[in-house]
């Protein structure tokens, strides 16, 4: 393993669910870190030295060695290769498989949800107009999805808890903390994991006002 030191770059905010998944996978390996933020909001990310290090003039950026990566599944699938400590994907191709699908799915579907519940639901209590009709669809589609994955009685989706857990339980957290109904299997599943001590760290971050 490349013993550098870890630097995590995540927005000022701390408000993006993709900067939330990279911490919480650190925190899980129980990795040390340096976290650095980005005010995307005056458009530091567009600026040159940023762009350059990131590639993508995104967060999350993380930085280790000669290394500097963005998009957080490329990042946490990373930090499974080289890190010990708790698996953040299955060991299991098929579960694995099924995990990374879950990633790629909830970051390239479900825009109305996005939208029209955005991260400051979850992060800062906003409350939003009730859901458009393409919004409801949305949902609909989430709970058969996530209804269909997570086995009956479990409390993940599959033999051991993964970092897709966190993420699914995120955009179902878009609806049940705003209080828009959520099936209750569902519910429960999606708080249980908000309750994870690296989740927990993540919420307690000082954030600027709106």
């Amino acid at each position: 393993m490349n013993h550098a030191p870890f630097q995590l770059y995540v927005d000022a905010q701390f408000a993006s669910p993709y900067a939330m998944s990279v911490f919480v996978a650190l925190q899980e390996k129980q990795q040390p870190f340096t976290l650095h933020t980005v005010d995307l909001n005056t458009g530091v990310n567009q600026e040159d030295a940023y762009a350059r290090l990131s590639l993508t003039a995104r967060v999350p950026t993380l930085v280790h060695g000669e290394l500097a990566l963005s998009e957080s599944s490329a990042i946490t699938e990373y930090l499974d290769d080289v890190l010990p400590g708790l698996a953040l994907y299955p060991r299991n191709p098929v579960q694995k498989a099924r995990a990374r699908q879950v990633q790629a799915w909830l970051r390239s579907d479900l825009i109305p949800i996005r939208e029209e519940r955005n991260t400051q639901v979850l992060f800062y209590g906003a409350k939003k107009a009730p859901l458009s009709a393409a919004a409801v669809a949305a949902a609909q589609r989430l709970f058969r999805f996530a209804d269909q994955l997570l086995p009956a009685h479990a409390g993940q989706l599959f033999d051991q808890w993964s970092i897709a857990d966190v993420d699914l339980a995120l955009m179902l957290n878009r609806l049940a903390l705003h209080g828009d109904a959520v099936p209750q299997r569902l519910a429960d599943y999606a708080q249980a994991q908000w309750q994870r001590p690296s989740v927990q760290a993540w919420l307690a971050q000082e954030r600027p006002p709106l």
